[in-house]
């Protein structure tokens, strides 16, 4: 992102062509570091972001709907009560500074002033600044008096601009050419580190599109020519950069357009991964508290198994009790209760008589019985609830579009993971649609949770094709068949579906496939549990689909 001294003028020459005369009418504060202008330039209403963020910093228009909080942060009602209905002058830089001006005419009733909102978009230093008379009105980001800090940034201050860099002014050719007389080795990094205000990504393309004469007066005309071909970079489909002006990556027609369309990918990115990471920490917390019930349930049993023991010396103390008496501490006898045979020692409590020794192992007995019998079925429960808890991990690893975080949501709201957000109006939500791939007009379709899973089962005709990864938590994938024979090649692709999204990262692994018609669910069984049988058993590759993208428009059906 080269938000530096060079394509911040470009954008305030753009913003200032856009937004002179312009009214605000509207200011919003939707993230801790980043205001929302709604203003109105006469002919139509644009919504202008000024953000503070060190990894979105910059100024540009977006139309993308984001959620204000219900109570505005002091900083966003400081600047309604100021520049609420405001006249935006002009936008310029001062100087060669990554610094964006916004000179603003303020009227009330009785008054009439110019303010100014400073930008400073400088990284991790960025900050939105407003100002009256050079005076500090309010900062979205302040200083106090007991900082060691150069500048003070608090109401009532005066506004110090940041120390200028130890560089040579673009703008000042003779003291851009007594800087480059030392230009040795990287002429790129020489130029970053010598000249102000470059970042640099444009520092490199000056020294590309370098081709010969006084180098001074090339930066000169580069940087100060109102030139822009505005574009976003991208890499493996997702945007890595944005320039103003480059050759390589997707074209926009402003340098505003380029910015909203880099920002909002990049945020819509971030917000899929928290997004991931919240879903996938459910399950996940959930399988870890059910994982510890189930090695106490083990633990449990295990104390429990000399339960039969304690009955066999309960028969034998019993059988025997003509020969014993109180006090004795132990005895010996015959086990015959054993195949093998061979004589066994029981110990007896010595306060107890021969008969109440018996009853006291006959009781534990009883009692370790009863546990077992209670311990069983719990432990087949609990196995169950983290396998199914396993798949809707399986599911969140793998969910690559918000379809398929939105299904996982679906899903755990249905079996009580997650709990339903408060509203005031229910709307009904339509369906999410299956991940559908087409293969040599033959349509294979893949459920994004267990729900859409078992819908998916439910609505296929009995000679269509299933396919689920073998010991290895997948989605369920059907081929509608139409009754004919399945080439070889979708088989493949949709055992391919299978395995990549599936619990087993990226490795080829054995996937089942078999006719619809041999696939039960049990009575009362989990969402997305079947049985099956009459199955043949393929190699799954994940490559095969990732070749081959959705097909779009698919609708919830099947």
């Amino acid at each position: 992102m080269p938000q530096d001294a060079f394509t911040l003028r470009l954008v305030a020459k753009e913003l200032n062509n856009a937004l002179a005369g312009a009214k605000i009418n509207r200011i919003n504060q939707p993230d801790k570091e980043e205001l929302s202008l709604i203003i109105y330039t006469g002919t139509r209403t644009v919504k202008l972001i000024l953000s503070a963020n060190a990894a979105a910093c910059g100024a540009y228009f977006c139309d993308e709907e984001r959620e204000n909080p219900i109570n505005a942060p002091s900083f966003c009602m400081l600047l309604r009560k100021h520049l609420q209905g405001a006249q935006i002058l002009g936008v310029d830089t001062p100087g060669f500074e990554r610094i964006l001006r916004f000179r603003l005419l303020c009227r009330t009733e009785f008054t009439e002033c110019e303010r100014v909102l400073v930008h400073e978009v400088m990284g991790k230093y960025s900050n939105l600044i407003l100002l009256e008379n050079g005076i500090i009105t309010g900062a979205l980001k302040t200083t106090s008096l007991d900082e060691n800090t150069r500048r003070v940034i608090i109401a009532g201050a005066k506004y110090l601009p940041p120390a200028p860099q130890d560089k040579a002014d673009p703008s000042d050719i003779a003291a851009l050419s007594a800087r480059l007389s030392h230009c040795e080795g990287d002429a790129a990094r020489f130029i970053f580190l010598n000249v102000r205000g470059l970042a640099p990504s444009t520092a490199e393309d000056i020294v590309r599109s370098y081709r010969g004469g006084d180098l001074a007066t090339h930066i000169h005309d580069y940087i100060f020519s109102d030139e822009i071909s505005p574009r976003v970079v991208e890499r493996d489909g997702v945007a890595v950069d944005f320039t103003a002006r480059g050759s390589d990556g997707i074209p926009y027609d402003t340098l505003s357009e380029a910015q909203s369309a880099f920002y909002t990918q990049k945020r819509a990115g971030k917000q899929f991964e928290q997004r991931k990471r919240r879903l996938l920490s459910l399950p996940s917390a959930a399988k870890k508290k059910l994982e510890k019930q189930l090695a106490q349930n083990l633990e449990k049993q295990l104390e429990c198994r000399d339960a039969e023991e304690n009955r066999i010396r309960g028969e034998l103390i019993t059988a025997n009790i003509y020969a014993l008496t109180r006090g004795m501490r132990s005895f010996e006898t015959e086990n015959w209760f054993s195949e093998t045979g061979g004589r066994v020692t029981i110990p007896l409590d010595p306060r107890l008589t021969p008969a109440e020794n018996a009853q006291a192992y006959f009781k534990k007995y009883r009692k370790q019985k009863r546990t077992v019998e209670a311990l069983l079925p719990r432990e087949k429960e609990l196995r169950e609830e983290i396998a199914y808890l396993g798949s809707l991990i399986a599911l969140a690893e793998s969910a690559k579009e918000t379809e398929d975080l939105l299904s996982l949501e679906e899903e755990m709201l249905a079996c009580g993971l997650m709990e339903a957000p408060k509203q005031k109006t229910k709307k009904k939500q339509p369906d999410i649609p299956f991940r559908t791939y087409e293969i040599g007009g033959i349509r294979i379709y893949a459920g994004r949770n267990n729900l859409q899973n078992d819908r998916l089962l439910r609505q296929s005709a009995p000679n269509d094709i299933w396919l689920h990864a073998q010991r290895y938590h997948s989605c369920h994938v059907v081929i509608r068949s139409g009754g004919k024979e399945v080439p070889e090649d979708v088989l493949a692709f949709a055992a391919g579906v299978c395995a990549l999204y599936s619990d087993a990262h990226g490795e080829k692994i054995p996937v089942d496939c078999c006719a619809v018609k041999f696939v039960k669910k049990p009575p009362k069984a989990k969402a997305g549990f079947v049985v099956y049988s009459n199955f043949r058993t393929l190699l799954g590759d994940p490559a095969l689909p990732l070749a081959c993208p959705l097909s779009k428009g698919a609708g919830g059906a099947a």
